[in-house]
C-alpha cells in the first residue's frame, strides 16, 4: 500500500484557480484524487480543472464565494452528486487589503473576516458532516507566515490567520472521534501573479533574502507536497498541527554579534 496515494479520494480545494490553491489542486490530482476546483472566478478554475484532466486526473469546477455562507451547501451537494463522497477539504481561499490599523474601514474588516475566517469556519462545519458519513477525512487549512509572525499593514489578515491556527486545533480535537484530521499549512513568501509586484521590488528582496535559510522565495509547487502529505493516509496520526513551509524564515535570523560577545 502506498500511504501517500490519494487514489479513490475526493478533494475540494477552494481558491483553486491560481497561485497556491492551483498548485495544491494539481498535486492532489497527480496523487490520484478527484479534485473539485472551487473559486469565484469560473474561468480560472476551468483552466485548473483542464490541467488536471490533461495530466490524467479527474476534476470538476465549483463556482463558490467562500464568504457567502448560504452558498456552501449547494457547492458540497454538487460534489456529492458527482462523486458520492468528500474526503479532503483544503481551505485555501483568502483575501487581504494592506492598510495601517488606523486606516482600516469596517467594510474591509468585515469582508476579510467573512472569507478568511467565517467562510472557513462554516464550510468546514458542513464538510465534516459529509466526511464523517464516509468514515473520516482531512482538513488542510491554509494559514500564513502571519499565523505566528506579524507584519505591518496587514492587521486584519494577520488576525484571521492567527485565528485559523487556533481553529485548526479545535477542529482536530472535536473531529478526531470521526476519524477526521485537521492541520494548518502556513506558507512563507510565495511568488504568485498577485505577489509578483511585491517581490519584483528590490527593497523587498533585499529585506527578505537574508532571512531565508532556503536562499530563495517559494513557488506554489513548494506548498503542494506538504498539502498532499496532510491530505493522505501518511498523515493519519498528524492532527492539530501548525506547519510552516517558509524556507526557514520563522526559524530565526542571523545574529551579528560583536567580536567581544563571541568568546
Amino acid at each position: 500500500m502506498n500511504i501517500f496515494s490519494l487514489e479513490g479520494k475526493v478533494a475540494l480545494v477552494t481558491g483553486a484557480g491560481r497561485g497556491i490553491g492551483r498548485g495544491i489542486a494539481e498535486q492532489l490530482g497527480a496523487q490520484g484524487a478527484k479534485v473539485a476546483c472551487a473559486a469565484r472566478t469560473l474561468e480560472q478554475i476551468e483552466d485548473a480543472a483542464k490541467t488536471i484532466r490533461d495530466n490524467g486526473g479527474e476534476a470538476m469546477t465549483v463556482e463558490l464565494d467562500v464568504g457567502d455562507v448560504n452558498a456552501h451547501e449547494a457547492a458540497l451537494d454538487a460534489i456529492m452528486e458527482k462523486w458520492g463522497r468528500l474526503d479532503v477539504l483544503v481551505n485555501n481561499a483568502g483575501i487581504n487589503a494592506r492598510q495601517p490599523i488606523k486606516e482600516v474601514s469596517e467594510e474591509n474588516y468585515d469582508r476579510i473576516l467573512g472569507v478568511n475566517l467565517k467562510g472557513v469556519y462554516f464550510l468546514s462545519q458542513k464538510a465534516v458532516r459529509r466526511m464523517a458519513k464516509g468514515g473520516g477525512g482531512k482538513i488542510v487549512n491554509i494559514g500564513s507566515i502571519t499565523t505566528g509572525y506579524a507584519l505591518t499593514q496587514g492587521s486584519v489578515y494577520t488576525a484571521t490567520k492567527g485565528a485559523i491556527g487556533q481553529l485548526t486545533k479545535s477542529q482536530a480535537i472535536e473531529f478526531g472521534k470521526d476519524n477526521i484530521q485537521a492541520n494548518c499549512l502556513c506558507p512563507g513568501f510565495v511568488v504568485t501573479p498577485l505577489t509578483q509586484p511585491i517581490w519584483s521590488d528590490q527593497t523587498m528582496r533585499d529585506w527578505v533574502m537574508p532571512r531565508l535559510a532556503a536562499g530563495r522565495l517559494a513557488e506554489p509547487k513548494d506548498m503542494a507536497g506538504t498539502a498532499a502529505f496532510l491530505a493522505s493516509p501518511a498523515s493519519d496520526y498528524v492532527t492539530g498541527q501548525v506547519i510552516y513551509v517558509d524556507g526557514g524564515f520563522v526559524a530565526g535570523d542571523d545574529w551579528p554579534l560583536p567580536g567581544a560577545a563571541t568568546v
